[in-house]
């Protein structure tokens, strides 16, 4: 298999809402919107996605059609500390205060308008306990 495209898409009741959290706090920009789905990507290199799709869609297969549920987004950031600033002043809750974690990373968790947690790293030296689990 070739893959040439991957992203993560949050199946939600509130694609507007979603789709304004993501490109107000985290830049990304849509690509395309309707009301059922929106498709976002941040400007970096390289490029990220993530799209935004309406759990009640009828392209939802019977059965599956519930909004995203113990989903976890990771966010790798080179100013851990300041984005940590930068969205509580926001007014973004903190689910995990920004801590730093033996295995190496420093790090905080909020969530966006649907419950996805959302954890933003810097990634660290990890501790001697945790250094042999990297290859």
């Amino acid at each position: 298999m070739k893959v040439e495209s991957f992203y993560p898409v949050i199946a939600t009741r509130e694609v507007a809402k979603t789709a304004d959290f993501y490109r107000r706090h985290f830049n990304f920009e849509p690509t395309f919107e309707a009301d059922f789905y929106v498709s976002l990507r941040l400007a970096s290199e390289p490029p990220f996605e993530l799209a935004i799709l309406d759990c009640a869609h009828p392209s939802v297969p019977r059965g599956y059609g519930k909004p995203a549920q113990g989903l976890l987004l990771n966010f790798e950031v080179d100013d851990v500390d300041g984005e940590y600033r930068r969205l509580a002043e926001a007014g973004l809750p903190m689910d995990l205060t920004l801590r730093d974690e033996a295995w190496g990373q420093r790090h905080f968790i909020t969530h966006d308008p649907n419950g996805v947690l959302i954890d933003v790293i810097r990634n660290t030296p990890p501790s001697a306990a945790f250094a042999d689990n990297y290859t």
